[in-house]
């Protein structure tokens, strides 16, 4: 692992840790700032996945996100998982954008430039933890390893097509 990776995956994920611990004391403060965008995620993912046991609680969920918040970012802190790690607290951090930092309904236009400063720095967060889970670590990722196989299995059947022409060539010439 480079220097630089050493040290931006632990920054990264500093700040969900903070925020992780911080929704699990006040989840139940913050459940009423969840609860329009969980009333609308629950419905879709008991729709899409109907065997799911998902509870319709926000304050539950809130938790659910805190801890899964704080798994991830000790997984990409440590660097075990760090794509998988990345991509979970991206995914995670959607909803809590988008419950806590609704700055267009806010009416104060102090509050609501603060409120889109927010939601603007997590969009910013989301694209560092996109950019996480797609980094190999310099390593090829599966997509390219992919294409150097078929350009292997390209280049080996057209050596052994002319191989092949050869061997007939002679095979003709000893016949006549």
């Amino acid at each position: 692992m480079t220097v630089s990776r050493l040290i931006a995956r632990p920054m990264l994920a500093s700040i969900f840790v903070v925020g992780g611990i911080t929704a699990l004391r006040n989840a139940s403060a913050l459940a009423p700032k969840a609860a329009p965008v969980t009333d609308k995620i629950v419905p879709a993912a008991k729709k899409a996945v109907p065997s799911l046991p998902l509870t319709e609680d926000p304050a539950t969920l809130v938790r659910i996100n805190a801890v899964a918040q704080l798994v991830a970012a000790g997984a990409l802190a440590t660097g075990r998982a760090p794509r998988l790690s990345a991509a979970v607290l991206a995914a995670s951090l959607v909803p809590t954008t988008l419950a806590g930092h609704r700055f267009w309904e806010v009416d104060d236009a102090q509050a609501r430039t603060q409120q889109q400063l927010h939601f603007f720095k997590n969009v910013s967060l989301v694209g560092g933890l996109v950019i996480a889970a797609g980094d190999t670590d310099g390593k090829p990722g599966v997509a390219w390893r992919a294409r150097r196989v078929a350009k292997d299995a390209r280049r080996e059947a057209k050596h052994l097509a002319g191989s092949a022409r050869r061997e007939a060539k002679l095979a003709k010439a000893q016949l006549t």
